[in-house]
């Protein structure tokens, strides 16, 4: 066992972009790049701001640094690939590469999902016990959060890569997808163990992912009756405007993961399959600072106060 040869296949072809039209691809390349560049800036400026602003300094700020931070990597995984394909008349990567790639895919985009259940139970711990709030979301209890979403995204990473990397892939070649995922791996696999391993990956999968889901509806069962409880106008608009954006980027993930981890199965061209990958890898992440930074009142205020007034100090 301990030779054995996992895979006879030394690289693959992704073959995501293969079937749309040449001259549509330099369109496609200067809208990914344009998008990609801006989910860059604006991640980086939630956390230099949050970063210069002290009084941003608190758990909730924390989680959105860890979250920026996680899209930053994830995007850094996908994007850069998807961007040399598609001016490439060679779409291959090596075994080695195609699997890397689906490591920190797979450990980001948990790492994501682990975040934002943990920016939930902040909510709910800052609303529903407020009192207790610093007891509850200490500093030291904020970076162990941090820490075990990170460690617990590397860990279904690695998992889900070992699993599918294990398997040997012999004949075709071809993936039919812009990137290494799942599914159209498991179709290249030899033997009848790529059975057993997709029943696997999709039960860890979809167990984690609902569990993040069902536990941040859970939260906002709390949450939403304790701010209709408070008294005064002025208080509720503050809870729910702290509220809104982490629930909107919860709506806009979950929602376009659905879209293409639990699509129903059928008739489907490839071109679809690639636009409907697209709405997750590269659409998501480009909507999450959009949503935080216009959405959150507190945030949106001290950006302008640190940044747009130094190029136009009337702004403030």
């Amino acid at each position: 066992m301990a030779d054995r040869n996992y895979s006879t296949v030394s690289e693959f072809i992704l073959v995501g972009f293969s079937t749309f039209p040449r001259h549509l691809l330099p369109a496609f390349f200067l809208l990914f790049l344009l998008m990609y560049l801006f989910t860059l800036l604006g991640n980086l400026l939630i956390m230099a701001t949050v970063w210069r602003e002290h009084s941003l300094h608190t758990p909730m700020y924390l989680f959105l640094c860890a979250l920026s931070t996680s899209e930053i990597l994830y995007t850094l995984a996908i994007t850069p690939r998807l961007l040399v394909d598609l001016l490439s008349a060679h779409r291959t990567i090596t075994w080695a590469a195609c699997a890397s790639q689906m490591f920190f895919s797979f450990t980001f985009g948990f790492t994501h999902s682990f975040l934002l259940t943990i920016m939930g139970y902040d909510r709910y711990a800052a609303i529903c016990h407020p009192l207790h709030y610093n007891v509850l979301m200490s500093p030291r209890g904020c970076a162990c959060l941090v820490v075990w979403s990170w460690a617990s995204g590397s860990v279904m990473g690695l998992v889900v890569t070992t699993a599918v990397f294990h398997l040997t892939f012999c004949g075709s070649n071809e993936i039919h997808r812009f990137l290494c995922h799942v599914p159209p791996l498991l179709k290249l696999a030899c033997g009848t163990d790529a059975h057993a391993v997709a029943l696997s990956v999709g039960l860890v999968c979809i167990t984690a992912l609902l569990g993040c889901c069902l536990l941040i509806l859970l939260s906002y069962v709390f949450i939403v009756p304790a701010i209709l409880k408070i008294p005064s106008v002025e208080g509720r608009q503050k809870a729910f405007s702290t509220c809104a954006s982490h629930l909107t980027v919860v709506i806009v993930h979950y929602s376009f993961a659905s879209a293409v981890y639990l699509k129903l199965k059928g008739p489907q061209s490839l071109e679809g399959d690639t636009l409907m990958a697209i709405t997750y890898t590269i659409l998501t992440p480009f909507l999450s600072p959009i949503i935080f930074s216009l959405r959150n009142k507190e945030l949106k205020t001290a950006m302008k106060k640190t940044f747009l007034s130094k190029l136009h100090p009337s702004i403030i």
